[in-house]
């Protein structure tokens, strides 16, 4: 899968931008702060509905604006493909076409891009909240099973309702147990879904970390939910239903839901100590993009044919032996995209294409070279 083509109109610092993209791989090179990360942003949020950079995506739209669009082309190894269109709204829901047809919902357009950004602000994937955590699994989920998409607002609608019913000093023991039923019944489901996606991902971060850390140590994943160890969906379901029973006094003085896959976390280890705590930036940098490479894997395999793959300055952070490491590790992409502030930061060889950024703003100037550049 590749994208062909991509336009932005009052997306982050763009007023109106259009670029032509190429399959293999592609160097997009301006100095920082030209806006090569918001192209990154654009293309990554087409494929799961969310930012690697924020929360809300009304931050994505242009100042003075209240409506973002970001439209693209994808193109699959049969030559089939699709035209997405993603409008980001200020006050009112956010829309999608497909082939200009609108669908009925934004989660109704997941699985037409699938799509890996590795960026700096991945470094949160190690050391920040388990949140950030929960949101990579789920990202990756959506992009090959995109009922997920629906599971998880459903079941963060049951836990938000039923938070409400605890602190209201009202919560009679039926009407919990109504709520259990659903926060059981939902809550396991993706709870599931994400111990599954786990016991993929985490021989591919071993295997990863080995080809770009310049460090001797073994990294690992262990996923830690509820669904931890289960054989079933069902033996999930039976767990969290005993563990609601246990904690419903506790539960009911804090005011909170304390079970359920909105507490899930995944624990990083690099020889076998907590990377959070023991990891140095450069290991913690390098287990990043092992993660980030893992999900490539996986997804991948998952759907018969590579996703897109974009590198946001990461050749600058490798010398030339883990470079080439990297660059064999992902020499079945269709399409890969790699920015950088400098071309010399770009491997001899790497680009079939080069896109030049000279503006970050409604004047900006792209230049195209389809050669190996200098």
């Amino acid at each position: 899968m590749w994208v062909s083509q991509l336009e932005l109109v009052n997306f982050r610092s763009y007023e109106k931008l259009a670029i032509e993209l190429s399959p293999q791989n592609i160097a997009l090179v301006g100095h920082n702060g030209r806006g090569k990360t918001n192209l990154v942003e654009a293309i990554g949020f087409a494929a799961t509905h969310s930012s690697h950079r924020v929360a809300n995506s009304t931050a994505l739209i242009r100042k003075g604006s209240d409506q973002s669009v970001i439209r693209l082309r994808t193109v699959n190894p049969d030559g089939s493909g699709a035209m997405l269109e993603l409008e980001i709204n200020e006050g009112r829901p956010n829309r999608v076409r497909v082939n200009r047809n609108q669908l009925p919902r934004l989660r109704d357009a997941l699985g037409q891009l699938r799509c890996v950004v590795f960026a700096p602000e991945d470094l949160r994937l190690i050391k920040g909240d388990p949140s950030d955590r929960r949101r990579f699994t789920d990202d990756i989920m959506v992009q090959v099973a995109p009922r997920y998409a629906g599971v998880r607002a459903e079941y963060d609608k049951v836990v938000r309702q039923r938070n409400t019913l605890l602190r209201s000093g009202r919560a009679d023991q039926s009407a919990l147990d109504v709520w259990d039923e659903q926060l059981v019944r939902i809550g396991s489901e993706l709870a599931w879904g994400r111990r599954n996606a786990w016991r993929r991902l985490d021989e591919h971060v071993t295997a990863m970390y080995d080809v770009i850390s310049a460090e001797s140590g073994s990294a690992s994943a262990l996923y830690r939910s509820v669904a931890q160890g289960a054989a079933s969906l069902e033996e999930v379901a039976s767990r969290m239903t005993e563990e609601l029973a246990r904690r419903r006094r506790e539960e009911l003085a804090r005011g909170i839901t304390l079970v359920g896959p909105h507490r899930d976390d995944v624990d990083f280890q690099l020889d076998g100590h907590p990377a959070r705590s023991y990891a140095s930036h450069g290991e913690s940098w390098s287990l990043a993009l092992a993660v980030k490479l893992a999900s490539f894997r996986v997804l991948a395999d998952l759907a018969g044919d590579p996703p897109v793959l974009i590198l946001d300055d990461v050749f600058a952070e490798l010398d030339e032996q883990r470079r080439q490491q990297l660059l064999e590790s992902i020499s079945d992409a269709d399409q890969v995209i790699a920015t950088a502030a400098v071309r010399s930061d770009i491997p001899e060889g790497f680009a079939s294409r080069w896109i030049t950024i000279d503006r970050a703003d409604e004047r900006s100037a792209v230049t195209y070279d389809d050669g190996q550049g200098v």
